[in-house]
């Protein structure tokens, strides 16, 4: 099991959820943040520090494509391993439905 960065993170990109990793398994995009699969340690620790729900475990049912694009684009991306403020204009995403369509493949900056 691995816990998956879902729709719900997209424009909004808290990293309260970074700050309580234990491995450092998170990943910055322009706009969104994923876990890679195989560095997770499966703790359970982010799931309950995200403010929009964004963090799933991937037992959950219809996870498949997000764990997918956990993967794929942890590969590519740098780490994130400090609390940075998430988006400005995040909380107008926060109730925002099929966000996917603004999902950004580019990385973020990476840890400063």
């Amino acid at each position: 099991m691995t816990y998956v960065v879902t729709e719900n993170c997209i424009k909004c990109k808290h990293t309260d959820c970074v700050e309580v990793c234990p491995v450092d398994c998170f990943y910055e995009g322009e706009n969104i943040l994923v876990i890679h699969p195989d560095e997770c340690i499966d703790c359970g620790v982010c799931e309950p520090e995200c403010p929009v729900d964004a963090i799933k475990a991937d037992t959950e049912p219809g996870l498949e494509k997000w764990l997918e694009i956990n993967a794929e684009l942890a590969k590519t991306w740098p780490v994130i391993s400090r609390k940075k403020d998430a988006l400005e204009d995040a909380a107008e995403w926060k109730d925002v439905e099929n966000k996917i369509q603004h999902l950004s493949k580019n990385p973020g900056p990476g840890d400063e």
